[in-house]
């Protein structure tokens, strides 16, 4: 896969997560204080901006998984099964046509 597609697609990953993360962070705050937030019973001991990072990276985490499955599952029949090497380096096993699609 070029760079240039490969940088394509992590941009298609990324940056839908990160606004996604954005909108989550301003939901759940708006609804609920960090210093009034407890874990098992005791209270969280961390400051409100440390919580909020956290779960930040937390919300684009699971926005990132996300996209990154919708990405892999949107992939072409071509780009599945074409062979990975240049004409000249493929092995028997891998006698699939060569396609500049």
């Amino acid at each position: 896969m070029s760079n240039i597609i490969r940088d394509q697609r992590l941009m298609w990953i990324l940056w839908p997560s990160f606004l996604m993360a954005c909108v989550f962070e301003l939901f759940v705050f708006a609804l609920m204080d960090p210093e009034a937030m407890e874990f098992m019973g005791q209270p969280i001991e961390y400051s409100r901006h440390a919580v909020y990072s956290v779960t930040f990276f937390f919300f684009w985490l699971l926005t990132g998984t996300s996209s990154a499955l919708t990405t892999l599952l949107s992939r072409s029949p071509f780009e599945v099964n074409r062979c990975p090497y240049e004409l000249s380096e493929r092995p028997a096993v891998c006698s699939k046509e060569q396609c500049d699609c």
